[in-house]
């Protein structure tokens, strides 16, 4: 299985520390942000990364980074996303690193308190398909959110206003090579992007995907300045899944 960590965007929620640097380049406590996916992956015995990312500091990646074998990367590459196509956009520029492996998806902005471990291996053991992880969060509306039919999504609803339940969906997400296929045949949305939750709801529609919930705590650092804040003072006091 193979590692892709989305670290484009313009990171206009961090605005201005994200004027002159890439958000995914922002130190988290005593490490740069994007040592946090990285070590996720690696953790969970994911050690050929690729790094897709954008704008005019993406260079700023291979300097910092270098060839990732500091940080147990056996195979790291990058790729460029032009614009702002989407997160299943930038998913779709993996395809030639992939090929018909399978995949872990991280956005490089996420950094979890655990691991990814037990999910790995349980998609590993997966016969096809995708499988998304949940979180329980206090404020589901600021997310996207699963709603379950038994222990089955039924559907993924964004940002409700009265959610369906407390359980968001990370920025973490397992898909067999099939992801390429979908992706081909996705709309762009009403703001002209090709969106992951229209990936994961093709997925479901075909009854070809499974859920965990993620144990520890998950944070998202791009949601704001606050949040980010937040995130950077929960990692000082707990520690996180990050690089040496």
């Amino acid at each position: 299985m193979k590692g892709v960590i989305l670290a484009g965007g313009t990171g206009m929620r961090l605005d201005p520390l994200t004027r002159v640097t890439n958000k995914h380049l922002l130190p988290v406590y005593d490490r740069p942000m994007i040592f946090y996916p990285i070590q996720t992956l690696v953790t969970a015995g994911v050690t050929e990364i690729l790094i897709v990312t954008s704008g005019p500091s993406a260079g700023d990646f291979l300097r910092l980074l270098g060839n990732g074998q500091a940080l147990g990367v056996d195979h790291l590459s990058f790729a460029y996303q032009e614009g702002a196509g989407g997160i299943a956009q930038a998913i779709g520029l993996a395809q030639p690193f992939v090929g018909r492996n399978r995949m872990v998806v991280m956005l490089g902005d996420n950094v979890i308190g655990g691991n990814v471990i037990e999910p790995a291996n349980k998609f590993r053991a997966q016969p096809h398909g995708a499988k998304v992880l949940l979180k329980e969060v206090d404020n589901p509306s600021a997310y996207g959110v699963a709603e379950l039919g038994g222990n089955r999504i039924t559907r993924f609803v964004e940002k409700p206003a009265q959610p369906p339940s407390n359980l968001a969906v990370t920025g973490i997400y397992f898909y067999d090579a099939g992801a390429f296929d979908l992706i081909e045949r996705l709309e762009p949305s009403a703001r002209g992007e090709l969106e992951v939750t229209d990936l994961n709801n093709a997925y479901l529609a075909r009854g070809d995907l499974t859920h965990d919930v993620l144990q520890g705590y998950w944070a998202d650092c791009g949601e704001s300045v606050d949040h980010y804040l937040h995130v950077c003072n929960l990692v000082a006091r707990h520690g996180a899944n990050r690089g040496s």
